[in-house]
C-alpha cells in the first residue's frame, strides 16, 4: 500500500519527469472534482481541502515506509509532487490558464527550492519528502493568488 501512495499509483515509475508526472495526476484529479462537483460548491471546497491533508498525512507515512526500500526521497516517490501541486492549486478560481500556471509555478518552486525549500529536505524521512514539496506548493499558491488578484482582475 505505502508504494502505491508514494508513487502515486505508479506514476512515479515514469522514466521520464516522475515528479511531473505526480504534479499531472494532481490536475487529473482536480479536473474530475471540477467536472463533477463545481468549483463553486462546499462540496469541491472540503474535497480540495480533505485530499490536500490527506496525501500530507499519507505522503510522510509512505514515504517513511518506502525510504527502507528505495532511500530517501527517491525519484519514485511521487506523493510530495502531488500534495505539493494540491497545495498550489487551493483558492484559485478554475481556469485552465491557471492550471497552466500552477503547474509552472510549482515545478519552479520544486526545482529550483529557493526561499529555504532546500531546507526542508534535511528533515527526517517522510517529513523530508513532503515538507519541501509543501512548501513549494505554498510559495507558488502565493504568487498564484498575487497574479489572480492583480493581473487577471
Amino acid at each position: 500500500m505505502a508504494i502505491g501512495i508514494a508513487s502515486v499509483l505508479g506514476a512515479g515509475y515514469s522514466p521520464v519527469a516522475p515528479g511531473t508526472c505526480g504534479a499531472l495526476v494532481a490536475l487529473l484529479v482536480y479536473g474530475l472534482l471540477f467536472y463533477f462537483f463545481g468549483a463553486q460548491t462546499q462540496l469541491f471546497l472540503g474535497a480540495m481541502i480533505g485530499i490536500g491533508v490527506l496525501s500530507c498525512i499519507l505522503g510522510v507515512w509512505a514515504g517513511n515506509v518506502v525510504e527502507a526500500y528505495w532511500g530517501h526521497d527517491a525519484s519514485k516517490v511521487v506523493i510530495d509532487e502531488f500534495a505539493g501541486q494540491w497545495i498550489t492549486l487551493l483558492f484559485i478560481p478554475f481556469s485552465y490558464l491557471n492550471i497552466l500556471l500552477a503547474l509552472i509555478l510549482f515545478r519552479f518552486f520544486d526545482i529550483y527550492k529557493p526561499l529555504f525549500i532546500r531546507k526542508m529536505e534535511q528533515l527526517p524521512g517522510g517529513w523530508g519528502v513532503m515538507m519541501d514539496d509543501v512548501l513549494s506548493g505554498i510559495y507558488a499558491n502565493i504568487v498564484l493568488q498575487l497574479i489572480v488578484l492583480f493581473i487577471f482582475n
